[in-house]
């Protein structure tokens, strides 16, 4: 009998996509950084070549600026992005204490050193109840967004 060793899912942190099926607000991989595609445009082609895709994308957690060139017909590695909303159960030392719709709690995420995180700050002083939003891609994190927590 042979003993297989369990593989993880083959989850990996991107997946392969034709340059040409990519779409404006979609994602995609740019210079290694996961990148929400913000202007797309493609150009005719020679004789003999390929039409080129030209790709602009902002950062997904530093909104930084990329630019890309690929061949309409070649793939690109779309990032697995995923967003997840926690409930904000308190702030301490600058560690998020959130808490997920399964009761589970986290406290690995720092707040954001921006104005997300002062109003995450602000709203969490005056008591208010509310969500926050983490986008997940590549092995990073980040808070990106709160909303008003609804019962």
């Amino acid at each position: 009998m042979d003993d297989h060793e369990e593989a993880s899912s083959g989850a990996s942190i991107t997946y392969p996509q034709q340059c040409s099926a990519l779409r404006k607000g979609g994602f995609v991989m740019i210079k290694g950084r996961p990148t929400k595609i913000v202007e797309m445009s493609t150009s005719k082609t020679g004789k003999h070549g390929h039409a080129k895709v030209h790709l602009v994308g902002i950062d997904i957690f530093t909104q930084k600026k990329y630019e890309d060139i690929c061949p309409s017909t070649h793939n690109m590695d779309v990032p697995h992005v995923t967003r997840k909303d926690y409930q904000l159960l308190d702030i301490s030392d600058n560690y998020l204490s959130l808490m997920d719709d399964g009761g589970n709690v986290r406290e690995d995420l720092k707040l954001p050193d921006n104005d997300l995180g002062k109003e995450i700050q602000k709203k969490s002083d005056n008591g208010d109840s509310f969500l926050v939003t983490v986008l997940s891609a590549c092995k990073e994190e980040s808070v990106i967004a709160t909303k008003v927590q609804t019962m």
